[in-house]
């Protein structure tokens, strides 16, 4: 398999290249960019399989950039945060990121997010048994083509988003808790606010359901998490 190329993006030249130096050791190729629009335009050029990015940036910031790369492709996201108050905005508005990492970091631990998210990224885009569409009432999962209709329409959901509502309805009828939903769908549970899972099933059920406070799919089990009605009722 030829080595995945990395974009890097933070306007601190220092942690950029430090960042490049560790990826690169583990044979990595690496891009560098420090403005936020010229991202967005080098990774339509250049098409990397994981971005690394900062929040703060300059011409157009870590979250905006996120929102647009991220309704184009999606490839593991890791931003990099100075504050953990950014990160809970980052969940909040719901962006998409695949992981988080705030300053001051180790450039190691960099290092084996990047590893975990790739793998992670590959094992999910493989194929497998799983990967036939879904359907419940009116709504229609493509675990292939990460898309999900409802009434024939698409459902705009972000990358977590789709991946917490599949893995959801592979297991209809079941009640999951928000632990096992974090640790399939983000695989960092030592670091990992299970507040996110919640957050995002919010998220789901304004953009799937009739009446979000009244949902049809995604039930609350109290004391639990959550469980998918396989019928729809």
């Amino acid at each position: 398999m030829a080595h995945a190329k990395v974009m890097v993006v933070d306007d601190d030249r220092e942690i950029a290249e430090l960042i490049r130096d560790y990826l690169e050791a583990e044979q990595f190729e690496v891009i560098l960019c420090g403005d936020g629009r010229e991202c967005v335009r080098m990774f339509r050029e250049c098409r990397p399989q994981l971005l690394v990015l900062d929040i703060m940036l300059p011409g157009l910031d870590g979250m905006e950039v996120c929102r647009t790369i991220r309704a184009e492709s999606n490839i593991p996201i890791i931003m990099l945060s100075a504050k953990q108050s950014e990160v809970d905005k980052i969940l909040g508005l719901g962006l998409g990121a695949d992981d988080y990492v705030v300053k001051p970091f180790s450039p190691g631990e960099v290092v084996a997010r990047v590893k975990a998210q790739l793998r992670r990224y590959r094992h999910l885009s493989a194929p497998d048994g799983r990967a036939e569409s879904l359907r419940f009432g009116d709504l229609d999962i493509d675990p292939k083509a990460y898309m999900v209709r409802r009434r024939g329409r698409i459902v705009p959901l972000t990358t977590k988003e789709f991946e917490v509502l599949r893995f959801l309805a592979q297991h209809p009828n079941q009640a999951l808790s928000r632990q096992q939903i974090y640790d399939h769908v983000w695989g960092f549970h030592e670091y990992g606010d299970l507040n996110t899972v919640t957050i995002h099933v919010k998220k789901i059920r304004e953009k799937i359901e009739d009446d979000p406070a009244n949902p049809r799919y995604i039930k609350t089990v109290w004391g639990i998490g959550y469980r998918f009605e396989g019928d729809g009722t």
